[in-house]
């Protein structure tokens, strides 16, 4: 039997609108202003994404340099190595490279805003030990300690994974910033979106859809490890 032998399946933007459209049972040409509308849909259903959850496919790793007595490392003060696609930052380590054959990360903790606040002196020198985000449009990692003379420059840089804000959809023929795996609940999702607009009655239905195609989608994307079952050994008296 005869098969493809490609694994390549995407679709355009314009497809995926045309879907949508479809899926509320509005057939036929598109006006310009339905294809506007469907795109700012599209835009705005990537936004509420990002409320569901880490997406593992827009998990990226940076690396920027540590600086002697700097606290805050945003994109402004170093737009060449500091991510501009942050929406969170998952974990942090700092990496000694005195040794290039044999660098040393430290994991860094992670705190919130009220500790962060409840620090002392934030600016004093040592070894970092601790991260907070900033979660602004433009985001930013304070870093306490600050680092010391002995723990910057060239040697020793701030390493941490974060997740990537979706991008936008653009021209209607590129494709989105959307894995395959997601390509159902994001038809699914943007049927709703028109259909709150379009199709009012149908709306519910369209809903219900896209909950459960996101819900497949999100548990596919989930991490997996390796588990292993110790049986448990009884001794005497059974204890």
């Amino acid at each position: 039997m005869a098969t493809s032998g490609t694994t390549a399946f995407d679709l355009p933007i314009d497809e995926i609108i045309e879907e949508a459209f479809e899926r509320t049972g509005m057939r036929g040409n598109r006006t310009g202003y339905e294809l506007k509308s469907a795109r700012r849909s599209l835009n705005i259903m990537f936004s509420e994404w990002g409320n569901r959850g880490v997406h593992l496919w827009k998990i990226k790793q940076a690396t920027v340099p540590l600086v002697e007595g700097q606290a805050e490392y945003n994109f402004a003060n170093d737009n060449a190595n500091f991510p501009a696609d942050i929406s969170d930052v998952l974990e942090a380590t700092v990496r000694n490279n005195t040794t290039a054959t044999a660098p040393v990360d430290t994991a860094l903790t992670k705190i919130d805003r009220s500790e962060y606040s409840a620090l002392a002196n934030k600016l004093s020198k040592g070894t970092p030990s601790q991260y907070y985000v900033q979660r602004t449009v433009a985001p930013s990692i304070f870093l306490y300690q600050t680092p010391s003379s002995s723990f910057s420059g060239a040697n020793f840089q701030l390493k941490f994974f974060y997740v990537a804000r979706i991008q936008d959809a653009g021209a209607y023929t590129n494709e989105t910033d959307v894995v395959y795996r997601f390509i159902p609940c994001m038809t699914s999702g943007l049927s709703y979106y028109l259909s709150l607009k379009y199709s009012p009655e149908t709306a519910q239905a369209n809903k219900l859809i896209y909950e459960d195609e996101m819900a497949r989608a999100l548990t596919e994307d989930g991490q997996r490890s390796s588990t292993f079952i110790t049986p448990q050994t009884f001794y005497g008296d059974g204890v």
